[in-house]
């Protein structure tokens, strides 16, 4: 029986996370890219070995990039879109000569993705990452200000927002604030409100069909590349699959999904299978996502979460949340032994344990990912023993 290729997610040098610790988890594969590279810029062959040989050293290998950004220009079809799309490309030579096969990467809009709560307390006192409409909105119209950000919101949603923004004491207020903007590429900078709102301001104009079609331009350039290369190219779904900040999303729903995988219809332009944004949107039917494009989902990222009332959901268990995550595990094995291949799969975020302290890097400390990794490696060795039995 086919299995998923374990691996974990590292942020390179500066992670908190070491190599030895995370090859201690059981993992044989490594998710990391070179963030160092401002975006936009050529990945020279050197740097990328320079990584592979740190990972090796290690004893594991690096089989996923993620990411290799698409730079804003590339997203807007605006200023030096053509450079940075031929600087994909040769990015893209670089990392096949390099012997990688699996490049991740998303095409949200300025924000990577958006949490109001990096810290939820769970009753059994471990942390979780949040969304909650209400303080999002509240981040929008009063902290931000961004300019009639309050005419995209109901009223009832923006009374709750006011509401909740009542209860928030100075402190309390910065801390959202710094919250939404991790999402932020390179958000380790120090990013003004006047420089965010100059950010969206770029996107004045460019409705979801606009992003859309700028979105399979960018593939019917690179995806070929990708194809001749050996290279899978797997998009992330937006997170969360719904517009903030008045921005376009366009990988967000299942007809989202079927719209790019058509429009360039190659096997190179492929999914990151991520059940946790995927998952949050409840009109979005997971299994059938796999039913439907199985063939065309080359990464994946595993997590649960639990969704509330309105436009909340928090990071859950990776098998105690909305996701019906042994359904969709047993329908990626099937798939894998109908395809013969083995997909690169790791364990998306978790939660965090108070005996790590704090972390770097929001839903990546090393326990919770632990925990999921066992969790899933569990739920698959017990699903493959049935289908085997059945088979039998």
């Amino acid at each position: 029986m086919i299995k998923m290729q374990k691996t974990m997610r590292w942020y390179g040098p500066h992670d908190g996370v070491k190599l030895e610790d995370i090859r201690q988890c059981g993992v044989t594969g490594i998710v990391t890219a070179l963030h160092q590279i401002p975006v936009g810029n050529v990945w020279e062959v050197k740097d990328i070995q320079e990584r592979q040989e740190v990972i090796r050293k290690a004893g594991m290998e690096w089989t996923v990039i993620e990411s290799l950004p698409v730079h804003e220009d590339i997203k807007r079809r605006g200023g030096d879109y053509q450079k940075f799309i031929a600087n994909y490309k040769k990015s893209l030579e670089h990392i096949a000569q390099c012997g990688i096969k699996v490049v991740a990467y998303n095409f949200m809009p300025i924000l990577d993705w958006v949490r109001t709560d990096q810290a939820y307390e769970n009753i059994d006192g471990t942390k979780a990452l949040l969304f909650d409409e209400r303080a999002f909105i509240y981040f929008d119209v009063f902290l931000l200000q961004r300019p009639g950000a309050e005419k995209d919101y109901a009223q009832d949603r923006l009374n709750a927002a006011i509401a909740y923004g009542n209860t928030l004491e100075e402190a309390e207020k910065e801390k959202l604030y710094r919250n939404v903007l991790l999402g932020l590429p390179g958000s380790d900078e120090s990013f003004t409100k006047e420089k965010v709102l100059e950010l969206l301001d770029d996107y004045k104009g460019i409705s979801d069909d606009e992003l859309r079609k700028n979105l399979i331009h960018f593939l019917s350039e690179v995806a070929p590349v990708a194809d001749k290369l050996g290279v899978q190219l797997a998009i992330h779904p937006d997170d969360p699959p719904f517009s903030v900040l008045g921005l376009p999303r366009v990988v967000s729903t299942e007809n989202d999904i079927k719209e790019i995988l058509s429009g360039v219809p190659i096997n190179a332009n492929g999914l990151c299978y991520c059940t946790g944004s995927l998952g949050a949107n409840p009109n979005n039917n997971l299994v059938r996502i796999i039913e439907e494009h199985g063939n065309r989902i080359h990464f994946l990222h595993l997590r649960n979460v639990k969704r509330e009332e309105g436009k909340r959901f928090r990071e859950s268990e990776h098998l105690n949340g909305d996701n019906p995550m042994e359904a969709i595990v047993e329908k990626l094995l099937v798939l894998m032994q109908k395809n013969n291949t083995s997909l690169p799969v790791r364990p998306d975020h978790g939660f965090l344990h108070s005996f790590e302290g704090v972390e770097k890097y929001p839903g990546y400390s090393l326990i919770g990912r632990l925990k999921g990794l066992a969790e899933i490696r569990g739920l698959e060795l017990g699903i493959a023993y049935k289908l085997q039995q059945t088979q039998t």
